[in-house]
């Protein structure tokens, strides 16, 4: 292995092309288990108006997607949004986006697996929180394999959930109920066969949790360090990632729209009921078992990307030595960060057991939100002279992604629950205070955001930008 800037830290082999991180990527975006666990909500909701709250978020995830795009080209870092942030807005904004980030990378597998029960239970009845843990527990196995092995894995298991979403798909196509017109003049159904109407308002209180919808797309960044050649195949594999999980999953949404009996079908959330009472419990089923296995194939990609955000932060020397040690190292067989996984991976395990975790969706939507108006920011800031050695994709109509991403996000974070946004705001306090009492005082030493050893060598450019950005700040 190459030793890498983070003493002690051993550098990831570079394995993987671009084929096989889409299907990984997919994978984390995880079509099936979006339409069937988040999509639900916002359906009760927001009615037939879903669709267009869900296609509004793909555009600004189009926004941000070219962002991660030119940002993960430019600083190709296991670390992901939070080293991208802190070379370019400084440190300490990069390290209240680490702080954010992994609170999500912990909360989000076990929340997802969390619904594996329910998809199970037309073939055995299961205890939620048992079988979340379980499911946790074989991501963790499978996430310390070999990078091209979980490829393999996930892909087998991602062609079941792209039938799923195109049974769904073409079932509610082909038993429309409700006219086509009630995607566009939308109205909120009430539960009690009353409706009001979908307004702008509506619309955007139900943004964060569209956007955690796609949310999955960024796992390009997070396998930069396994990718071959990262300047040129993390953009393809974001854009082309993102691009399929929009039609995966808005195409069925508006399936299920306009195929239901009446709008208090989307208030009671329980699509499988809407599958069953167009083609019988045997197809409905099956789409409940697909759904499963897209819930175990999202937690193993998640685990497997958290586990290298982690495994940065030591290269990035954020914890104590000894610390720093384990969870940068790699193992010799699988050239997997398996410390970093378990550390990750396991603490999930005892979240699906022990705690109501479901309560922190909203916040997750908000942690999401706030990271990304954070990139928008990093991206206008990006295309400095210093950076410009580094040979990098950048975006088609700069500043234009970034600045609406930046305006969008910021006015949808004014719309979310104030307990949602507490949450956040106590999140980042205990994170600054760890920083003040920690990190800051070892700022020579501590918190110093680099790329891999092989990237550092590529030029003067490429080590002049990092240097200046990344130790300076």
């Amino acid at each position: 292995m190459t030793a890498t800037p983070g003493g002690g830290v051993t550098a990831l082999p570079r394995s993987l092309g671009v084929f096989g991180a889409v299907l990984l990527t997919l994978s984390c975006l995880t079509p099936a288990s979006s339409l069937f666990i988040v999509v639900p909500p916002l359906l009760s909701s927001q009615g037939s108006g879903a669709v267009v709250t869900l296609l509004v978020a793909a555009l600004v995830s189009l926004g941000v997607g070219l962002c991660y795009a030119e940002l993960g080209t430019l600083l190709p870092t296991a670390g992901g949004e939070y080293s991208i942030v802190g070379q370019l807005l400084g440190r300490f904004t990069g390290w209240l986006v680490f702080v954010l980030s992994a609170v999500s990378l912990i909360v989000v597998p076990p929340i997802i697996a969390l619904g594996t029960a329910e998809y199970l239970s037309p073939i055995v009845k299961l205890d939620a929180a048992v079988t979340g843990a379980v499911v946790m527990a074989l991501a963790v196995a499978i996430g310390v394999l070999d990078i091209k092995a979980n490829a393999l894995i996930t892909g087998m298991f991602l062609g079941l959930e792209v039938l799923a979403a195109a049974v769904v798909s073409v079932l509610g196509f082909t038993h429309v109920q409700q006219p086509l017109g009630s995607l566009v003049h939308a109205v909120v159904p009430d539960g009690n066969g009353g409706t009001s109407p979908f307004t702008t308002g509506v619309l955007i209180s139900g943004l964060a949790v569209a956007l955690f919808t796609y949310n999955g797309f960024g796992t390009a960044v997070y396998l930069s360090e396994d990718l071959r050649d990262p300047r040129r195949t993390v953009a393809r594999t974001v854009l082309w990632s993102l691009l399929a999980g929009v039609v995966l999953i808005t195409l069925p949404v508006a399936a299920i729209c306009l195929g239901v009996s009446s709008p208090d079908q989307l208030a009671a959330g329980d699509l499988s009921a809407v599958v069953e009472s167009w083609a019988g419990s045997t197809v409905a089923t099956f789409v409940s078992l697909c759904v499963a296995l897209a819930i175990l194939n999202a937690v193993i990609v998640m685990v497997l990307q958290n586990g290298r955000v982690l495994y940065a932060s030591a290269r990035d020397r954020t914890w104590p030595a000894p610390v720093n040690r384990l969870i940068g190292s790699v193992s010799t067989r699988f050239g997997s960060p398996w410390a970093a996984t378990l550390a990750v991976g396991l603490p999930g395990v005892a979240l699906a057991l022990a705690v109501p975790i479901e309560d922190l969706l909203g916040f997750t939507g908000v942690a999401i939100s706030v990271v990304y108006l954070l990139l928008g920011c990093a991206a206008l800031v990006a295309r400095r002279a210093r950076h410009g050695g580094a040979g990098n994709w950048r975006m088609p109509l700069w500043p234009v992604a970034p600045l609406a991403t930046i305006a969008v996000l910021g006015f949808a974070l004014t719309k979310q629950t104030p307990r949602d946004l507490m949450v956040a705001g106590a999140v980042l306090v205990l994170g600054a205070g760890y920083w003040l009492v920690y990190l800051r005082p070892r700022s020579a030493t501590h918190w110093v955001l680099s790329l891999p050893a092989d990237l550092e060598e590529q030029g003067p450019e490429v080590r002049e930008a990092e240097r200046v950005v990344g130790h300076v700040r």
